[in-house]
């Protein structure tokens, strides 16, 4: 793209302000913003101007579970059913690992922070580690995709080479980057994060597919044979993947899409609770409980939202397909975000000072029929990373890895 096309396309949408340093950038640095203007879908800004109408909730009601005792009761059939898909190739894994570890005190990618007391374990060691499992059990390796952003894309693939992918077999593992959306001011104004830079984000937990069908991606999945995707999220250091028993009862259910769920500690959690929205699956957020949700009870006199969603769900490749020729639904999110100030100096804020713009997995759920919620055993698959110390912490992951037995 050149300078004029840039400045055209600049204009239509009101955010000329990007060409502000233009004539002080070097070649390459002008090379870089051209291109990023180019690549960036400015569309999604306008919909500030309408934040208040946008994605209204249907009809909350209780969705039914596959609680532990049902689980366990079937456990050695759904195993073999899983084992046959994983063995057969047909199951594959996708790791979310876009995000940096910045909550955690860390400029590296999330996935490379180490959580050793007396050894060096790193967050994407234990998620390897944890499918390696499933791949002895199985006697066959497991299609694993990673994605990353722009932000981390060549420290994660470095890191993945100098550690030899864990043991894992490097024929096997696919890196693609997350698509990014631009973030912006209240009013809808891109921030800058460099002079030759606009500020972007992850475009949310909802649009990996689509990245894997531009990085191409899901014809290397479709040549493989794979028809389910078990995707997952970087921070649970406890996360079973490819779990042969999960694989198993979400195929022998004939549902469309498996979810694992823990049971909730408290019912103001801050997790999403599965249910069904005008009679579709669905989640509800944690910000979205209100106190009549909290209270509300299901047939059998339990609380009816008891069950959380862990970010570990498995789909089918060609329902995701389907997925992705629809527009799903944007999330506006409230964020602080670095940028550069009127004198073209770094910021960064100390409290929200505008809005990320992201696609949630939620709303990809909600496109299917069906979905089977499958409980775990929260304190053997839940040790979610999100602080560095407190609730949901690499303190509290450190003291579940122990009780599982996990030397660190």
């Amino acid at each position: 793209m050149g300078y004029q096309e840039a400045y055209n396309k600049l204009e239509k949408y009101g955010q000329l302000h990007v060409l502000r340093y233009y004539e002080d950038l070097s070649g390459y640095e002008k090379e870089a913003l051209l291109e990023q203007i180019e690549n960036t879908d400015f569309e999604v800004l306008k919909q500030c101007e309408n934040k208040a109408e946008l994605n209204p909730r249907g009809k909350i009601t209780p969705i039914e579970v596959m609680q532990l005792a049902q689980n366990d009761a079937k456990r050695e059939e759904y195993t073999k059913i899983g084992l046959d898909a994983i063995k057969a190739g047909k199951v594959g894994a996708v790791l979310l690992a876009g995000g940096m570890g910045t909550r955690l005190g860390s400029d590296e990618p999330k996935g490379v922070y180490n959580i050793g007391l007396t050894k060096d374990v790193f967050i994407f060691q234990r998620l390897i580690e944890n499918l390696m499992d499933v791949v002895r059990q199985a006697d066959a390796w497991i299609p694993l995709y990673v994605m990353t952003s722009d932000k981390n894309h060549a420290t994660t693939t470095d890191f993945f080479r100098e550690k030899e992918y864990f043991g894992y077999n490097p024929d096997y593992v696919t890196f693609f980057m997350q698509d990014m959306a631009p973030a912006s001011d209240y009013n809808g104004k891109v921030y800058m994060e460099e002079k030759y830079k606009m500020s972007t984000s992850p475009n949310g937990n909802g649009g990996w597919f689509l990245s894997m069908m531009k990085w191409g991606v899901v014809d290397k999945i479709k040549a493989a044979g794979v028809e389910w995707l078990n995707v997952f999220a970087v921070d649970n250091v406890l996360q079973r993947i490819a779990d042969p028993c999960f694989v198993g009862a979400t195929i022998a259910t004939d549902s469309a899409v498996g979810a694992k769920v823990v049971k909730k500690n408290a019912p103001d959690e801050k997790v999403g609770a599965m249910c069904l929205e005008d009679g579709r699956p669905s989640i509800v957020e944690y910000y979205e409980m209100t106190q009549e949700l909290m209270d509300a009870k299901d047939a059998k006199g339990e609380p009816a939202y008891n069950f959380g969603v862990i970010l570990n769900y498995l789909f089918r490749e060609k329902d995701l397909e389907e997925i992705a020729a629809k527009k799903l639904p944007l999330h506006i999110v409230e964020k602080k975000i670095p940028y550069l100030d009127e004198e073209g100096r770094p910021v960064k804020p100390e409290s929200p000072n505008g809005y990320k713009f992201e696609q949630l997995v939620l709303d990809m759920i909600h496109e299917l029929d069906s979905c089977l919620p499958y409980e775990v055993v929260r304190n053997y698959e839940f040790a979610p990373i999100k602080n560095k110390t407190g609730i949901d912490s690499v303190e509290s992951a450190r003291a579940l890895c122990k009780e599982n037995g996990i030397e660190l």
